[in-house]
């Protein structure tokens, strides 16, 4: 996925918790484990044919970089999780992938 310029890193609100917890699930069962720590912490995102959201979430020590899509209003489509990147630390920055 090629990004645009690249967005601004904000800190994680009730309305990105909630996107989040929305593909936790799906992301459980990819990773074939269960997460009872999924804090989403910063993120940022990006409009295309709905938005993009690039959220890294803290599982206890370890964190994951979630690409979730929602789509349009119009499409009436669920929350999408797109693509992940796990084992990430801290200090990672969150960006396009």
């Amino acid at each position: 996925m090629m990004c645009g310029a690249p967005p601004t890193k904000q800190l994680a609100t009730a309305e990105i918790q909630a996107i989040a917890d929305k593909v936790k699930s799906p992301l459980e069962e990819k990773e074939n484990k269960k997460f009872p720590v999924f804090n989403a912490v910063e993120f940022k995102s990006q409009g295309v044919a709905g938005r993009t959201f690039f959220i890294k979430v803290q599982m206890d020590d370890d964190f994951v970089h979630i690409q979730v899509l929602e789509s349009l209003p119009q499409e009436n489509k669920p929350v999408a999780l797109t693509s992940y990147q796990i084992h990430k630390g801290r200090q990672d920055e969150v960006t396009c992938f």
